[in-house]
């Protein structure tokens, strides 16, 4: 039994155009997730509850799931499935629900891009899971490669550990009168720390579950959201009193749903054919595209050290997944 087949006989990984155009919509959805939420501003604030934008993504996941089982794209097991198999997704399912509500708070405390380089934090944190719970070694090649990645965050990072003072208060990123400068808070570094500790337990927990299982990803992405959209319900239903389901919503906040949603789905694929690393790879070569849209839709400047971070990046792919 392959690891890479996800433990699912029969089931091979994708094939290499597939898996490639796979990884390049992944890092595009990726790096657009934090401008696409900065136009959904209003007044400088999100006119809708973070729970009800989270609770939608992973409604829309489950609806996805199951509309792959019923028109068969996947098989459902013979047999039936054993549902028992579904309780270990509700420990990811909690962990994701707290990341997905996190990263919509957090773009209070920074700009887009700031938080889309900082949250290369979790590279650290998703190599030790990675080597503990996997029991995997990693090659000093393959772990130069990483600190590479982790290098070009902090590079590009300096930049954004500025005085949020310079914005004017109140303003929507999108409606300033200058360009939107990098800046975050102290207490925004603070929940972007626990929010990359979440991220690389849950990512490698997830890639251990469903390499395990002999099931077909669709069934267990349908019991991880199952569990994602009870969570989120329940979270949702007891935030107080606030706007509703629905209101607030706009054409980019309905974007933000459907890409988060896709997205979801392309990562479990990642997870189950690849690797919590190949995942890592993929969030921090969505820099490039998070730079590009921001400085387009925000008027973000990008700093000389934007380019040097991209540099690493590159070489660090090359390490990583270069020719040894």
């Amino acid at each position: 039994m392959s690891v890479e087949d996800g433990g699912v006989p029969g089931l091979g990984r994708p094939s290499k155009a597939r898996w490639t155009l796979m990884l390049l919509l992944s890092t595009a959805m990726y790096g657009a997730h934090a401008p696409l939420l900065a136009l959904c501003h209003v007044d400088g604030r999100v006119p809708f509850r973070p729970s009800s934008a989270v609770l939608l993504t992973e409604l829309t996941k489950l609806l996805l799931c199951a509309f792959s089982l019923l028109v068969g794209w996947q098989a459902w097991p013979r047999g039936g499935p054993p549902w028992r198999q579904a309780a270990p997704f509700a420990l990811p399912a909690l962990l994701y629900g707290a990341n997905n509500n996190l990263v919509i708070y957090l773009q209070r405390y920074m700009d887009p891009s700031t938080y889309q380089v900082l949250s290369n934090l979790k590279i650290g944190s998703t190599a030790l899971f990675y080597c503990l719970c996997l029991r995997r070694r990693l090659s000093a090649r393959q772990g130069l490669a990483l600190l590479l990645l982790m290098a070009a965050g902090a590079c590009y990072a300096a930049g954004g550990l500025q005085d949020p003072g310079n914005t004017l208060p109140g303003s929507p990123p999108a409606a300033k009168a200058g360009p939107m400068p990098l800046h975050i808070t102290p207490l925004g570094l603070l929940l972007l720390i626990v929010y990359c500790l979440i991220s690389g337990l849950s990512s490698v927990y997830t890639e251990l579950l469903m390499k395990r299982q002999r099931l077909p990803l669709a069934l267990q992405n349908l019991f991880l959201y199952t569990f994602g959209v009870l969570l989120n319900l329940g979270l949702h239903a007891g935030g107080g009193p606030g706007p509703g389901l629905l209101e607030g919503f706009s054409g980019w906040a309905a974007l933000v749903v459907l890409s988060q949603a896709l997205n979801g789905l392309l990562m479990s694929a990642v997870m189950k054919h690849g690797s919590s690393i190949t995942r890592l790879f993929v969030v921090s070569c969505s820099l490039v595209v998070n730079a590009v849209l921001s400085a387009a839709l925000l008027r973000l400047q990008l700093p000389a050290a934007f380019f040097l971070a991209t540099l690493l990046i590159g070489l660090a792919v090359h390490l990583y997944y270069g020719s040894r």
